[in-house]
């Protein structure tokens, strides 16, 4: 049986998908040039980008091709397409950047917190560095991409607070926030999944779609990535190993936060570890120092040996601030080598890499709203 033939319109479709995602990935072209990147005729190139112009979604940049022959036109994306919001909540405070769909951002504000700033304070924060980004681009911000140092809910969005959570923000809910400062969809997520999806496409995971992201920092996160997927959980919660029971000092079982209660490396009134002491007994010397080193080798080991017997990972990727300090990982990998079921361990690469995985996101949510809008909407 023939298989029946594309309609002129989804043809159309396809035609104006490819000639925006050619501009997307190039800031001008001309049709001549958007035909030899696309394989399309250039009648059918012109006939697309007249559409897409009178869509106000491409426009005539004013430049003209030099040299022999006939002078061509560059287009562009249209300014007014506006871009998409790229924030990241963290206990030293919010990083809030707008990006476009080429890729490139527009200003970033920093707003200082304190780790017990509370939901109200950090939602002040979000909104007044969204409002200070909308005026700094052409158009609308169209959708927001969160990072957030706290777990999340997979179904609303919004800030989970469990008991022992380092940082208070309480049960901030970004969508609600932002609701009228951007226009779109506003996705949040967890700041190590965020992380873990930027080492797989840009760090030391690229190419390993079966891995296990270990942030060791002020707080103690995980993130699983299977089948090149960070997997959320029911609720949002997988990889929240604060609470997995390892090894403490002299043996003894305990919740992998605890270890840091009985060495004295917690801050004052709070379950976040205390970063600068804990790098300087890392990389210094001395009975304490050692003692430290040997019982967190241990402890990490323990939280990997689970790791590793639940979700079966090709590799284990450690980052934070106090995971990459100088031998540690080296350190792990000799213990971690001598248990049942090792795998390799490799350090994170990607400054940021939060902010990088969701910057990343923002742009593809950002590029396939774009493609839709040049879709007419089906006739009820």
């Amino acid at each position: 049986m023939t298989p029946p033939k594309p309609s002129l319109e989804m043809l159309r479709a396809l035609t104006d998908e490819n000639v925006l995602r050619s501009l997307m990935a190039h800031p001008r072209l001309t049709r001549a040039e958007i035909s030899a990147r696309t394989g399309i005729s250039k009648p059918t190139i012109s006939d697309s980008v007249q559409r897409l112009a009178r869509a106000g979604l491409v426009v005539d940049t004013g430049e003209r091709t030099t040299g022999r022959g006939r002078a061509g036109s560059y287009y562009s994306l249209a300014p007014r397409l506006g871009a998409a919001l790229v924030a990241a909540i963290t206990p030293r405070g919010v990083v809030a950047e707008a990006v476009d769909a080429l890729g490139r951002v527009h200003g970033q504000v920093r707003t200082a917190l304190e780790a017990s700033a509370g939901p109200q304070v950090a939602a002040e924060a979000l909104t007044t560095a969204a409002r200070q980004l909308a005026g700094r681009i052409p158009g609308r911000l169209r959708l927001a991409v969160i990072s957030a140092a706290d777990p999340v809910d997979r179904e609303t969005g919004r800030l989970v607070h469990l008991p022992d959570a380092p940082f208070l923000v309480g049960d901030l809910d970004p969508s609600a926030v932002l609701a009228t400062t951007v226009a779109g969809p506003v996705l949040v997520d967890n700041d190590v999944n965020w992380a873990a999806r930027a080492e797989h496409q840009a760090g030391c995971a690229k190419g390993v779609d079966d891995f296990v992201y270990l942030h060791l920092g002020e707080g103690l996160g995980c993130a699983v990535v299977n089948d090149g997927t960070v997997r959320r959980g029911h609720g949002g919660l997988a990889g929240e190993i604060a609470h997995l029971c390892t090894a403490g000092p002299d043996g003894k079982a305990m919740a992998f936060t605890e270890v840091f209660a009985v060495l004295g490396l917690r801050r004052p009134a709070s379950t976040a570890i205390d970063v600068p002491a804990l790098v300087e007994l890392l990389t210094g010397r001395g009975e304490r120092a050692e003692r430290v080193r040997t019982v967190l080798v241990r402890a990490i080991g323990g939280v990997l040996s689970a790791a590793v017997s639940l979700v079966d990972p090709r590799m284990v990727v450690i980052g934070g601030e106090w995971g990459l300090c100088p031998g540690l990982i080296t350190a792990v990998d000799e213990y971690f080598s001598r248990t049942p079921r090792p795998v390799p361990l490799t350090a994170a690469v990607l400054s940021s890499p939060e902010l990088t995985g969701a910057r990343s996101r923002a742009v593809e949510e950002l590029r396939s709203l774009i493609v839709r809008m040049a879709t007419p909407a089906p006739e009820a």
